[in-house]
């Protein structure tokens, strides 16, 4: 069971996603503003929050960017609730730190996927941000660093690392890292992830993420 925040000023929507998450066994929070969202993450921390942009007010960027400044909530995972055609809202939404965002009006059966695959990539993270004793991750910059010098990911190679680092010698499955990594919204193939590691590999060496033939791949301890 997680604890999940609905942020809407619509009445019904929070009724609504409250109700489907509830029946999934999470305990649910609802605010209808930003403000109240702050203050209610002050009391109990939540693991999601399903965040709408147009607020009244102090809108969901403004909350994300809030919250993501804080080192204590830096790690709350963020969902957008944005109109299908705002597309700039999405954009500005990832931006400012959000993990995903699911499109309104919203499908009960596409927010239980979403919410599901969040909260897997969630369980993978590491309390700790250390990986090895030659490599250290630092979640809030998205950055490597190894024997002392920066490295500089883009944000899906910085999570793909992350994912595979946070159980080392454990073999990830494809169809488990595109989940993840990517969601369940946006369709990529298997290329995608190869190209993706062989990218990391050139970064940081060879010898820290091994293939397994035909499943997957695991980041060696």
């Amino acid at each position: 069971m997680a604890v999940i925040f609905v942020v809407d000023d619509d009445d019904d929507i929070r009724e609504l996603l409250k109700y489907n998450l509830e029946k999934n066994g999470h305990e649910v929070i609802t605010c209808e503003n930003g403000y109240s969202c702050i203050e209610e993450v002050k009391k109990k921390k939540p693991d999601l929050i399903l965040l709408d942009v147009m607020m009244p007010g102090m809108d969901g960027i403004e909350v994300c960017e809030n919250l993501k400044s804080t080192p204590e909530n830096s790690d709350i995972f963020i969902c957008f609730l944005t109109a299908r055609n705002e597309d700039y809202s999405q954009i500005a939404g990832l931006e400012a730190g959000g993990d995903d965002y699911v499109a309104k009006p919203v499908k009960p059966k596409v927010l239980m996927s979403r919410v599901n695959a969040l909260l897997r990539r969630k369980e993978f993270q590491q309390p700790q941000p250390t990986i090895t004793n030659e490599l250290y991750i630092n979640r809030e910059r998205y950055i490597i660093e190894k024997d002392g010098k920066e490295i500089h990911l883009p944000r899906k190679e910085f999570e793909l690392l992350a994912l595979l680092a946070s159980r080392p010698n454990f073999v990830f499955k494809r169809e488990v890292i595109l989940e993840s990594v990517w969601g369940t919204d946006i369709i990529v193939g298997d290329r995608t992830i190869d190209v993706h590691i062989r990218k990391l590999r050139e970064k940081i060496g060879e010898d820290y993420i091994s293939t397994v033939k035909g499943i997957g791949y695991k980041f060696n301890e």
